[in-house]
């Protein structure tokens, strides 16, 4: 568990990169913006709701990537998914729909680096010691993220996408949020944000 310590370095580290982060890609976070809206004729801001610290839902910001469809909506997402758009495809591969969650950050929603977000059914399910990590805030990337930035690619190869990420992806993300909390450390955070900027 974190003390409290880390919590306001944390926190403070997380107020200052996220409003700093905000500024400087705010114009790219713009064009994207009017680019969906324009090609879709629809909001260019998806707002759904995942679940956050202690396990409370909480709107998570992410610019427009998919076409909304009718019926029951497919939580695992697939590099091959019909529902991406041409523009989406291109947000998602350098990751800049996940920008307006440094909004989520500065809120104190989440934080830069911890566990990601989940659709309720997964982190809100947690038992036992796998609970710890509902105690911190959810993060735009983690040890997790880095493991799995290929998680859509890797997805598509399965014959079950959704059993494969309940019964493999995710208990591998536990295992790994679980390291994170039990090894943290500033430095490991800047390390973590290092390696999701150059892609390494």
């Amino acid at each position: 568990m974190l003390t409290k310590r880390e919590w306001l370095n944390k926190r403070g580290f997380d107020i200052i990169f996220s409003f700093v982060g905000l500024v400087f890609t705010f114009p790219l976070i713009f064009i994207s913006f009017l680019a969906i809206v324009i090609s879709s004729r629809t909001s260019g801001i998806y707002a759904p709701y995942r679940i956050g610290r202690h396990g409370l839902p909480f709107k998570i910001y992410k610019l427009k990537t998919m076409r909304e469809v009718n019926g029951p909506i497919n939580s695992v997402t697939t590099k091959n998914d019909p529902r991406i758009t041409n523009i989406g495809k291109w947000l998602r591969k350098f990751k800049i729909d996940e920008l307006p969650q440094l909004w989520n950050v500065l809120k104190g929603e989440m934080s830069l680096v911890g566990p990601r977000p989940d659709v309720a059914g997964f982190a809100d399910q947690l038992e036992g010691q796998d609970r710890e990590i509902l105690s911190l805030l959810p993060g735009i990337t983690g040890l997790a993220t880095l493991k799995f930035k290929q998680e859509e690619e890797l997805l598509a190869q399965q014959m079950d996408p959704i059993a494969y990420n309940r019964e493999v992806i995710w208990p591998e993300k536990i295992k790994l949020n679980r390291e994170y909390i039990k090894n943290y450390s500033f430095g490991l955070d800047v390390q973590i944000l290092w390696k999701t900027i150059v892609g390494s």
